[in-house]
């Protein structure tokens, strides 16, 4: 199995991607550098790993200041317990949107997420996903937006970044067959979604704004490796007899479950003519 990258970067916005994965890491590096030339990434390893977060400390600096959030879409300073985040959309990608922290969390294996703050940061892109379905003008409704998390390998940027935009077509057409099938226990999904295997389980909607994705993942079945884990969320069908959510999650060396995803959001159909005069 190829080593996937985390992509917040250009990709053609019809069908599916057959981009090579790390051509999609150099483009969000471009993109998002674009975003915050005048300012310096972080001394490290990698520098271009870095650049999400240069990139989100100019949206908490504008919103301080000026009460203003560009680049970001949108930024909540937090209050009290609840954590700051930050809304932003990917660099030539209308549809695709990240959620972040506002304070420093590299990633899904950052062990403060099993507590309060990866509740909040759930809620927060649930609450977020309504900026994909306003690019499409609501040609995909909020609840069939999904949300992923890369692994450590599987990302381009230290700086927790969840994914919101589309699923692929066929990974609906898989969830339409066999999403019924998913119970509130980790098991083996019935067929392979983007190439590999999850497993899966449901969340009940009555349960949701509690729910902590990030702690669920460590009764994963299996050797506990949150480094090398990687999930996606979507909400049921609306036929569901049981509402709510249905997580997946796999391990891999560069596991993505971004792949389900689909940045051209072909689901969403042509986009409709303007009208005339």
């Amino acid at each position: 199995m190829t080593t996937r990258t985390d992509t917040a970067t250009a990709i053609p916005t019809t069908g599916m991607s057959t981009e090579p994965r790390t051509s999609r890491r150099a483009a969000l590096s471009a993109g998002l550098i674009g975003l915050v030339l005048a300012f310096p990434a972080a001394a490290g390893p990698d520098p271009t790993r870095d650049v999400l977060w240069v990139a989100l400390k100019t949206c908490v600096l504008a919103k301080r200041v000026a009460d203003r959030t560009f680049p970001c879409l949108a930024v909540d300073l937090g209050e009290g317990a609840r954590p700051g985040t930050a809304v932003m959309r990917a660099p030539g990608e209308p549809t695709h949107i990240v959620v972040m922290p506002t304070e420093t969390v590299s990633g899904l294996e950052s062990s403060p997420l099993r507590g309060p703050r990866g509740t909040a940061y759930w809620r927060a892109a649930l609450a977020a996903r309504h900026f994909v379905s306003d690019a499409l003008q609501d040609r995909v409704p909020e609840g069939e937006v999904a949300l992923a998390v890369n692994s450590a390998r599987g990302r381009s940027q230290d700086q927790l970044h969840i994914h919101l935009d589309c699923l692929r077509p066929r990974v609906v057409e898989a969830l339409d067959r066999h999403g019924r099938q998913v119970r509130r226990q980790w098991a083996p999904f019935p067929v392979p979604l983007a190439g590999d295997r999850f497993q899966a389980m449901r969340v009940r909607a009555t349960e949701a704004d509690a729910f902590n994705p990030f702690a669920a993942l460590t009764a994963l079945p299996g050797r506990r490796d949150l480094s090398r884990t990687s999930f996606a969320a979507v909400a049921t069908r609306p036929d569901d007899p049981e509402p709510g959510y249905i997580l997946l999650a796999y391990r891999a060396p560069g596991a993505s479950a971004e792949d389900v995803m689909d940045h051209g959001c072909a689901i969403a159909g042509p986009r409709p003519p303007r009208a005339s005069g």
